[in-house]
């Protein structure tokens, strides 16, 4: 349930990290931090060095053909799924999933989502029902929202919710909320000792209360 976001430039600390956290890992996320930092074929990398799915958070947003130009290219690398955001509409979306298994963002993590996205939420939920996608992202750092998305969201639809450790989301609170993955990124990354930290996450995940 937990997903490693390494949002790092440099190629051999990715892999080193990656390399240290796989046991503990359900997936990896990348972003254009390391994709531009290391090219596309970190993807492939990743994968062969740790066995795990990769998750390619591009949140893409753009016309119908760029957005399946930029899929098409992803999946040929190697990514397991992709983050298309939904503002940009069905067409947009389609385009996406046509190529792959897709990943809607229908609310972030940080307080200026509050401003614009929030608002238009329930239309996504709606849209995600509609087009049926592998999940989406919900912020982790509100986990009253979560629990709407939650209620509001197809059943088979899976949750997937960021701003987990650095920006104040706590893990085990999303699960309850109705997450099914956490996604955490700096607090295991920056952290002095990566394994232990994602380790001492997955026992508090794993122990009874």
């Amino acid at each position: 349930m937990i997903i490693l976001a390494l949002d790092v430039y440099e190629r051999k600390r990715a892999l080193k990290i990656a390399e240290e956290t796989k046991d503990y890992l359900w997936a990896i996320k990348i972003n254009w931090p390391l994709i531009l930092g290391s090219g596309i074929g970190i993807i492939g990398e990743l994968k062969e060095k740790t066995g795990l799915p990769v998750i390619a958070d591009l949140k893409v947003a753009d016309i119908p053909n760029t957005n399946k130009l930029i899929a098409k290219k992803v999946f040929d690398n190697g990514a397991d799924y992709i983050i298309v955001h939904g503002f940009v509409g069905r067409d947009s979306v389609r385009a996406v999933m046509e190529e792959g298994s897709t990943i809607i963002v229908v609310e972030m993590s940080h307080p200026g989502a509050e401003e614009f996205m929030q608002p238009i939420t329930d239309r996504l939920i709606e849209m995600a029902n509609e087009l049926k996608p592998f999940g989406v992202v919900a912020p982790g750092t509100r986990p009253e929202r979560i629990r709407y998305i939650r209620e509001k969201l197809d059943g088979d639809i899976k949750i997937f919710t960021p701003g987990i450790g650095a920006q104040g989301g706590k893990a085990k609170e999303a699960l309850k909320a109705g997450a099914d993955y956490i996604i955490v990124g700096r607090a295991i990354y920056n952290a002095d000792n990566p394994r232990e930290a994602v380790k001492s996450l997955w026992g508090e995940l794993n122990a009874e209360d």
